[in-house]
């Protein structure tokens, strides 16, 4: 007999394992376009073994874009640790997402914002991450500067980044603007 830890570590792993094929797929190709049968087809799998990422493709989608954004602001976090330099970490930072956001193609994007739930899951990404250039900010012990304003400031270039804004008037991609606002941030906090 199968013991019930044994079934929920199984289908625990089964999960990860997918999701570790839907993130990069959703990354380079969107997640709109695709029906559960495409899923299923360019996984190898059977339509039923999607369900144990979530109970229909809508819940599939929101997982993968939730999991994707947990695992990026591992690594961005990750990296933010390692950095000594308490002045230097709001760029790092900053670069991190930049790094994270570059394998996600326009595609990913446009769907991000076309599909209401995946919007909420990024926009608050992007609140989170004003959050954290403020603390940051606060941390670097640059006194010249007002983290709440610094962290407005990135707070509303995110969201121009996460409109399209920003893109359509530079051209920069959501990766190459997050590196500007680093490169920004960073001379602004190292001449104060």
């Amino acid at each position: 007999m199968v013991r019930p830890t044994s079934v929920a570590a199984r289908d625990d792993a089964r999960r990860r394992a997918l999701l570790d094929e839907l993130i990069p797929l959703f990354h380079a190709e969107g997640f709109l376009a695709f029906s559960l049968e495409d899923l299923a087809r360019r996984l190898g799998c059977s339509k039923s073994t999607l369900y144990v990422v979530a109970p229909s493709k809508e819940q599939i989608i929101q997982a993968t874009v939730r999991e994707s954004f947990r695992r990026s602001t591992d690594a961005v976090e990750r990296r933010v640790a390692a950095e000594p330099d308490r002045g230097r970490r709001i760029s790092v930072y900053l670069d991190a997402i930049a790094e994270e956001l570059a394998p996600a193609g326009p595609t990913y994007f446009a769907d991000l914002d076309a599909y209401e739930p995946a919007r909420e899951v990024y926009r608050n990404n992007v609140r989170l991450a004003a959050q954290r250039v403020k603390e940051l900010v606060e941390a670097s012990g640059r006194r010249r500067l007002d983290p709440r304003f610094v962290g407005s400031v990135a707070g509303l270039v995110l969201e121009a980044i996460h409109r399209g804004a920003v893109e359509a008037d530079t051209g920069l991609d959501d990766a190459a603007a997050f590196h500007q606002l680093a490169v920004l941030v960073d001379h602004a906090t190292r001449t104060t």
